[in-house]
């Protein structure tokens, strides 16, 4: 059925060669949302509204593009009523007026003002309430692109276990590294009394005393990056600590088990506010009948009496399922490894764009992305409901 009978506005409102004085009344959804983020472009010669072509560029992404030339042809080829919907004329924009608009926009604003209007599209925690809401922070380097210095552009993302959304991502300083955009990327996002996740290189101590002082906790990976802390804790007499849970999974041609032990560590160990040590022993036996052994040591300051053994297995294991949960998608899916948006802000701006397009999917009750891009880019007014 068409979107006509139900547009806002009417379609002759938005007649082919209109300025975008033309179209006053903002249109709701992530449209109106995005009318918060500074158009980048001057005044003179404007005939499209900024918010309008990254609608565009989210829905042609939401079908499964993954260039500027087909974000452009996706956008021609939508119904006029579709169009109206997202605060467009008769004439959409063209591909050099997107690539323009798209390498030029501040991408840490864009990022800000797209999570926070995802926050409204779901619940406070995506977890039961018998569960703390889990985050894990990781980085990503889009290989293919290169910013002014000559290196990889790279992202810190921040992931919602349960739901799999992108809950915020920050562009990490060519001059620093992820630790500097800690910090400032959490500061975006409520984490009251949630669990905060991070590999090894977030194992600060600073960390530490930033997520207890805004009431969250932490289970960080220990690895030779601290190799005091990581001393200690190797140091530790496992032989004694008996095993508090153990799993068991099969699947993908490939038997693995996971062997929890905790040991209490309210003093003697090196570290801010940790309460119990951990040691996570994974084996893994593939297809060849070899078995891969490999040991993994963490701290966390919750308490016996704050995590249950198995919950804590849980979350340590799906902090690692952000690689193929979100990296992997993006890079399959997407080609975000071999795309040719490359320069200017277009990377960052389309890492945003595909975050935001992965949560939406998810936040429809897709669970498989590839599916679901196909599923709305057969019929275009599929996109609508998902971005109003």
């Amino acid at each position: 059925m068409s979107a006509c009978p139900s547009l806002p506005m009417s379609v002759a409102a938005a007649g082919g060669g209109q300025g975008v004085g033309d179209l006053d009344r903002v249109p709701a959804g992530l449209v109106g949302a995005l009318a918060a983020v500074t158009d980048p472009r001057a005044r003179r010669g404007v005939r499209h509204r900024f918010a309008a072509i990254v609608a565009i560029v989210v829905g042609a992404v939401l079908g499964g593009a993954r260039s500027y030339v087909a974000i452009a042809e996706w956008g021609y080829d939508l119904p006029v009523g579709v169009r109206v919907r997202l605060g467009l004329g008769r004439r959409p924009p063209s591909e050099s007026t997107i690539r323009r608009t798209v390498q030029a926009v501040d991408a840490q604003a864009l990022d800000r003002v797209v999570s926070g209007w995802l926050a409204t599209r779901c619940p406070s925690s995506s977890a039961p309430a018998a569960r703390r809401r889990v985050i894990a922070i990781d980085g990503k380097s889009a290989r293919g692109a290169r910013g002014p210095d000559g290196r990889a552009v790279h992202l810190l993302a921040a992931f919602d276990h349960d739901s799999g959304v992108v809950l915020g991502q920050a562009v990490v300083d060519g001059k620093t590294n992820e630790v500097t955009a800690f910090a400032p990327l959490l500061d975006r996002i409520e984490i009251t009394d949630a669990i905060i996740t991070a590999d090894a290189l977030h194992t600060q101590r600073a960390h530490a005393e930033y997520l207890i002082g805004r009431g969250a906790h932490y289970v960080l990976i220990v690895k030779g990056n601290q190799p005091g802390l990581h001393h200690q804790l190797t140091a530790l007499p496992w032989a004694h600590v008996p095993a508090v849970d153990i799993t068991h999974d099969k699947g993908h041609g490939r038997v693995e088990s996971r062997t929890l032990q905790l040991a209490a560590v309210s003093a003697g160990i090196g570290f801010p506010h940790a309460r119990l040590a951990i040691r996570l022993t994974r084996r893994r036996r593939a297809s060849t009948g070899r078995w891969h052994t490999e040991i993994v040591y963490a701290v966390t300051d919750m308490t016996w009496h704050q995590i249950r053994a198995d919950e804590l297995t849980e979350v340590i294991r799906r902090h690692w399922s952000i690689e193929n949960r979100l990296h992997w998608i993006r890079d399959v899916v997407f080609a975000e490894d071999h795309s040719q948006i490359r320069t200017g802000a277009g990377p960052a701006v389309m890492a945003t764009i595909r975050n935001l397009v992965i949560s939406l999917h998810r936040l429809a009750g897709a669970s498989n992305i590839a599916a679901a891009c196909r599923h709305v880019g057969r019929h275009p007014n599929r996109v609508l409901p998902l971005l109003m």
